[in-house]
C-alpha cells in the first residue's frame, strides 16, 4: 500500500492543511499553540513534499493484468531478481532519473542519459510452463542488435535461474523477457 503512495504527494497534503490551519489560527483565533503548530509542522512539510515531488519517479504499470494462473507461477517459480526488479519498478522512486538506470548503465545499455532506455510498461505471462516478466522499453536511440550483443552479458547480470530474451514487436520498442528456469526434479 505505501509503496504506491506518492510521499511527495502525501508531504504536501498534511503540510499544506497544517500551515492553512496555522494561518487561520493566525489571523482568526487567539490559539497560539495551533498557530505555531501549522507553521512549526506545516511549513518544513510542505517544504519536504515539493521537494519529493521534484525527485519523484512514478511507478511503472502493468500492460496487461496479470491472472491469477500466473500469479501461482510467479509464487512457485519467480527468482529473487525478479522479484525485486518487479517491486522496484511498480513503487515510486526518488532522487533517480530513471527506472533500472544503474543496471542499464552496468550492461553498457545507457550511453548517455538522453539515449538512456526509459521502460514504460511491464506484464507478467507463462512461457512453456515457466514464470516469465516482461520489461517494455522505449528505445529509439539503442537498435535490437545492440540489445542482442548484450544478451549473454543480461543473463549473467540477471543470475542464475533465469534466461533472458530480447525481441522488438515494434520500432523503437524493445521487450526484455526474464524467464525463470526452474529446476527440474
Amino acid at each position: 500500500m505505501l509503496r504506491q503512495t506518492s510521499l511527495g504527494t502525501l508531504g504536501l497534503s498534511i503540510g499544506g492543511i497544517l500551515f492553512i490551519i496555522g494561518l487561520g489560527a493566525y489571523f482568526f483565533t487567539d490559539n497560539a499553540t495551533l498557530n505555531l503548530a501549522g507553521f512549526f509542522y506545516g511549513i518544513p512539510l510542505l517544504l519536504g513534499g515539493l521537494a519529493l515531488k521534484a525527485a519523484e519517479l512514478r511507478p511503472v504499470p502493468f500492460s496487461i493484468p496479470t491472472t491469477a494462473q500466473v500469479l501461482e507461477l510467479r509464487q512457485q517459480q519467480a527468482t529473487a531478481t525478479q522479484n525485486q526488479i518487479r517491486q522496484d519498478v511498480t513503487r515510486y522512486r526518488y532522487g533517480q532519473r530513471a527506472h533500472l538506470d544503474t543496471s542499464l548503465s552496468h550492461l553498457g545499455l545507457s550511453p548517455t542519459d538522453e539515449e538512456r532506455p526509459k521502460i514504460k510498461g511491464l506484464r507478467e505471462t507463462e512461457i512453456e510452463g515457466a514464470y516469465a516478466l516482461v520489461l517494455e522499453f522505449d528505445s529509439p536511440f539503442l537498435p535490437l542488435e545492440v540489445w542482442q550483443q548484450k544478451q549473454q552479458k543480461m543473463t549473467n547480470f540477471f543470475g542464475p535461474g533465469v534466461k533472458v530474451e530480447v525481441s522488438q514487436p515494434e520500432q523503437d520498442k524493445i521487450e526484455l523477457t526474464l524467464i525463470a528456469t526452474p529446476k527440474k526434479n
